[in-house]
């Protein structure tokens, strides 16, 4: 599949108004520009989790200027590109991770399942363990989307009560969102944020991140007193960072749709 077909989109992502299309050794770029009062040079950027790459440029800069930078910057958005780990869909066939375990995506067609889709274990030994999608395959990747976003918020709801009944402190309220550059985050107000792709890896990832967040609620740095609450919560806190610096990025490839910029 071409650089083309996995990296061009249709419309410029929320807040960027304009894009450049930037040909190299037989690619073309699509290159969104987001125009920045703070910022005083161009400054270029590939995002793993949209799969696209994004120009920041200074308030009064010029698109020709843009358009030189980013054509000088062609080869190194094209190697950046192909670093990225290939898109998998949830779609009939893909093979996705849950809980840390593999599933693979099989449609049941209705009227069996009519929407439902639930993870069945191996039929047997050596058998893959499946995650079985009812309806229409159209409607697959949506259907497995919001599954896992269900699995997610019972798994990190669980943990997140775990550890603040352990801390005695209140959380306000959790929201699940796709955030391609923190895992989790805490409002001064007790509002913990976190990715609903924290279901995809094995579980003891989820449940250091919800510790980390309670933390905050206690802390909100990371200091040494910090530190000191999260390993009081969750012991294994080396193995959880290597986890995600590992593998972390590589969670974002799934599920993620490619679009062609022009008919």
């Amino acid at each position: 599949m071409s650089l083309r077909s996995l990296f061009l989109r249709e419309a410029p992502p929320a807040g960027e108004r304009s894009f450049i299309d930037v040909a190299h050794d037989g690619e073309i770029y699509r290159i969104f520009l987001r125009r920045s009062g703070a910022a005083r040079r161009f400054t270029l950027r590939v995002r793993a989790g949209a799969r696209d790459v994004v120009l920041t440029v200074p308030a009064r800069a010029s698109v020709k200027d843009a358009r030189a930078f980013a054509e000088r910057h062609a080869p190194w958005v094209g190697a950046r590109l192909r670093r990225l780990p290939e898109a998998i869909p949830f779609e009939p066939g893909s093979l996705i991770p849950l809980r840390g375990v593999s599933h693979r995506i099989v449609l049941q067609p209705p009227p069996r399942g009519a929407g439902a889709v639930a993870a069945a274990p191996p039929a047997q030994a050596g058998d893959e363990p499946l995650l079985l999608v009812g309806g229409e395959a159209a409607f697959a990747a949506r259907r497995v989307r919001d599954f896992l976003v269900r699995e997610a918020r019972r798994d990190l709801e669980a943990c997140v009560a775990r550890h603040a009944a352990r801390l005695g402190v209140k959380v306000r309220r959790i929201t699940l969102r796709d955030t391609t550059s923190r895992w989790g985050s805490c409002s001064s107000s007790g509002a913990l944020n976190f990715s609903w792709r924290l279901i995809l890896p094995p579980p003891f990832v989820l449940d250091y991140l919800a510790a980390h967040e309670v933390a905050h609620l206690v802390h909100m740095n990371h200091s040494d007193a910090f530190w000191a609450v999260v390993e009081r919560l969750y012991p294994e806190v080396a193995a959880a960072e290597a986890w995600l610096r590992r593998n972390g990025a590589g969670l974002l490839r799934f599920g993620a749709q490619t679009q062609n910029a022009r008919p």
